[in-house]
């Protein structure tokens, strides 16, 4: 039986470590989209710091990444700057595949 319980033990443990890579990345890829957002709008670097962090919490109000593209969509909007959803959307992949290449590359 303490070859089951090992295995089962590796794979909760597996499971785990998966989790937190995927938040990492996840966190690391609204940090640098807040950062893309903060350029077009042309913010200070210490704004666009602390607009990173908002982008980065904002990810925190429910699951999924649309309360993300409501923040970017609401913020950039109201600074003047014209792009749609589907812009936002692309931004996102964009900066998903480079957040995961600087994790990835970190290990």
């Amino acid at each position: 039986m303490t070859t089951f319980d090992d295995r089962e033990k590796a794979f909760e443990n597996m499971f785990a470590h998966d989790q937190e890579m995927q938040f990492r990345i996840q966190a690391r890829r609204n940090r640098l989209l807040g950062e893309w957002a903060a350029a077009k709008m042309g913010l200070t670097p210490e704004e666009t710091d602390a607009y990173a962090k908002a982008v980065v919490q904002a990810d925190f109000e429910e699951a999924g990444d649309e309360d993300v593209i409501r923040k970017l969509m609401g913020d950039m909007t109201q600074a003047g700057i014209d792009i749609d959803e589907a812009g936002v959307r692309a931004a996102l992949d964009e900066q998903q595949v480079i957040a995961r290449r600087m994790f990835i590359e970190a290990q």
